[in-house]
């Protein structure tokens, strides 16, 4: 296992984020875990790994249930992020038994697969007016115009929050996701500090207004959500309502500029999708692998774990590459070619585990949504321009996606 200075691993470098996929090669080739000093983490590249370790009890999101900082060997983050960690440390995603489970079991009782089909007109209605609009203007930034719009508009109207209020929800969500980049400057925290604390005075109002009017949104079934005798706290359901959001409509969106640019990028696969609208849930899944939205995800080590041989001590911190993961060629068949018929593509892109990914079936719905759509209203829909990509690792995405409908 050698240092970093030798890898081609650089989640700071232009050339990494414009195809991070054959420096994970590398990593998987140099082993099953790789030190990483620059981020102070262990890499972990390969879908064996990484999907037995989001089931392991000996990782957390948090160790605040067992650990004091000191304890950890850790640094308490600085009080001025306080408004950050009070909305992020509250939430389902963070958290871990016991509050995880009741947490997750009431919010489950609000998000059930029910309610979620039931969206399901309002998804496609949204998703077709939106492709039509795009299309009488003869195309546009398929990002703004189309992929953004969609998620958002849905998980503003699942949560109840009213359209005059929904312009907020993506600026205060952008900046609360910036922390989750590696090493974020402290420019990236001032303005994740004030998201935290704008969105959460918004959502105090809104669930205060719902106590006295409640309707059939999510945050009433928040509030209405008790199991012998437990309810979720106010802080919980903001926190809640935040991650709804935040993790409601950044992947969604991230996998649908991903997903049309490697269409783009792969002719040959666009135009049997076009022949052949019955693939949308195989090309779906296989556009989520094949360039993965949330590229890493983070574990603290809570009890002493062997990799490989590999001590891996209390304290330390798990990078596991989501990226790298789903395209082990021990898992996937010639995993660095797209193939929309895929049918065995056990992909991690929504986690395992206890935090798997609670809104993947809505994911799903609009993902199918959006590209029927554009299939049906825009089958001549090609590339204006070439996207940049955006400066960001850990959630991978475009600036924008410039489209014209010939």
């Amino acid at each position: 296992m050698s240092g970093p200075h030798d890898l081609a691993f650089d989640p700071w470098d232009p050339a990494f984020l414009a195809d991070p996929y054959p420096a994970y090669a590398e990593l998987r080739a140099r082993g099953r875990v790789v030190r990483y000093e620059p981020s102070d983490q262990w890499l972990v590249p390969h879908h064996a790994d990484v999907s037995a370790l989001l089931r392991d009890r000996r990782l957390g999101r948090t160790y605040g249930h067992r650990f004091s900082h000191e304890e950890f060997g850790r640094q308490a983050p600085p009080p001025e992020h306080e408004p950050f960690h009070t909305l992020n440390d509250h939430g389902m995603l963070d958290l871990e038994p016991p509050d995880h489970t009741r947490i997750r079991r009431l919010v489950s009782k609000a998000f059930t697969p029910r309610t979620v089909e039931r969206l399901k007109p309002y998804v496609e209605n949204l998703a077709n007016e939106l492709v039509a609009g795009l299309v009488r203007d003869g195309g546009g930034d398929l990002l703004a115009d189309v992929a953004e719009p969609l998620p958002v508009a849905v998980i503003a109207e699942m949560l109840g929050i009213p359209e005059a209020d929904r312009g907020q929800l993506r600026p205060w969500s952008a900046a609360i996701c910036g922390m989750y980049e590696l090493n974020p400057s402290e420019r990236t925290a001032a303005a994740a500090v004030r998201a935290s604390l704008e969105f959460s005075e918004y959502l105090r109002g809104l669930i205060a207004h719902r106590r006295e009017h409640p309707g059939e949104d999510l945050v009433s079934g928040l509030i209405a959500a008790h199991d012998e005798g437990d309810r979720l706290t106010e802080q919980e359901m903001i926190s809640t309502a935040v991650l709804l959001l935040n993790a409601g409509h950044e992947a969604t969106v991230n996998a649908t500029v991903n997903g049309w640019w490697a269409l783009f990028r792969n002719p040959g696969q666009l135009a049997a999708l076009r022949a052949d609208h019955s693939l949308v849930p195989t090309a779906v899944e296989e556009l989520m692998r094949y360039d993965t939205p949330l590229q890493l995800f983070e574990r603290w080590v809570l009890d002493d774990i062997e990799i490989d041989g590999t001590t891996i001590p209390r304290g330390a911190e798990i990078a596991m590459l989501f990226g790298s993961a789903n395209h082990d060629p021990a898992v996937f068949a010639d995993p660095g070619r797209l193939d929309l018929t895929r049918r065995d593509n056990p992909h991690i892109s929504f986690s395992a585990g206890i935090h798997y990914c609670i809104g993947a079936p809505l994911a799903r719905i609009e993902l199918a949504a959006s590209m029927t759509a554009l299939l049906r209203q825009a089958p001549t829909l090609a590339l204006a321009a070439e996207p940049a990509r955006k400066p960001n690792f850990v959630i991978r995405g475009l600036e924008g996606l410039s489209v014209e409908v010939r």
